[in-house]
């Protein structure tokens, strides 16, 4: 049985796993204000983490952070302002960050890919979604488990409450979904079968525009077979 990502890096250069927190859930028009990520590659036959992001994205001059997204996260109007860096910046270090045959990950990635094609849309290069494939976590996890399926439940399935942190902060999140992507592999090797492939509920739908490079299937809460069968 493969382990530690093995299966996944035998196939990409990295993984970048990444989480974004926003201003609100309009892809178009909410902001990024958090991008975190971790580039993991294959070095002396060990998953490593090569790479950390972790940045406060500004927001646009005139926005306002809602108290809302503030109690969430954690960060506030002030924390943007002082800490956040300008958004052509942020996207040209994304681009950096998933450079090469990448494979990009995330819990939920239809909700950050959408928001990370926006953001690129205005600010940066959009091209560089292109080439990288994709995976859902969330997807992945919702095959494994029962509901209720947020990242805080995966943690707690797979007794990780004393290895990670799931604090609504980016930075936690990305890591916790390394720690889970490597409990469901050692569960069952079959994380290839994911790879540009996301379910969502038949009762709302996909959210927003669908991904080209994407396959979406209808994946009920209760679901006898995986999506990939």
């Amino acid at each position: 049985m493969k382990k530690n990502l093995s299966s996944l890096l035998e196939n990409y250069e990295a993984l970048v796993v990444l989480d974004t927190e926003t201003s609100g859930l309009n892809f178009q028009s909410d902001e990024i204000i958090e991008l975190s990520a971790v580039r993991v590659e294959m070095v002396n036959h060990a998953p490593i983490i090569t790479q950390e992001y972790d940045q406060l994205i500004a927001l646009t001059a005139g926005k306002i952070l809602s108290p809302k997204i503030t109690q969430l996260t954690g960060i506030t109007q002030e924390d943007l302002a002082e800490k956040g860096i300008d958004k052509k910046r942020a996207c040209q270090e994304f681009a950096q960050l998933i450079r090469g045959k990448t494979l990009i990950i995330a819990y939920n990635a239809h909700f950050d890919l959408s928001f990370l094609y926006y953001f690129l849309l205005a600010h940066g290069d959009v091209g560089v979604l292109k080439a990288p494939d994709s995976l859902d976590a969330l997807s992945l996890y919702k095959d494994r488990r029962d509901y209720p399926h947020k990242l805080a439940n995966a943690i707690v399935a797979y007794g990780l409450q004393d290895a990670v942190v799931n604090s609504h902060r980016a930075i936690d999140d990305v890591k916790a979904t390394v720690e889970v992507l490597k409990a469901m592999e050692l569960e069952c090797d079959d994380l290839l079968q994911y790879v540009n492939l996301f379910g969502y509920n038949p009762k709302y739908g996909v959210q927003g525009k669908k991904i080209r490079s994407i396959q979406y299937v209808p994946q009920p809460y209760a679901s006898p077979k995986k999506i990939y069968e």
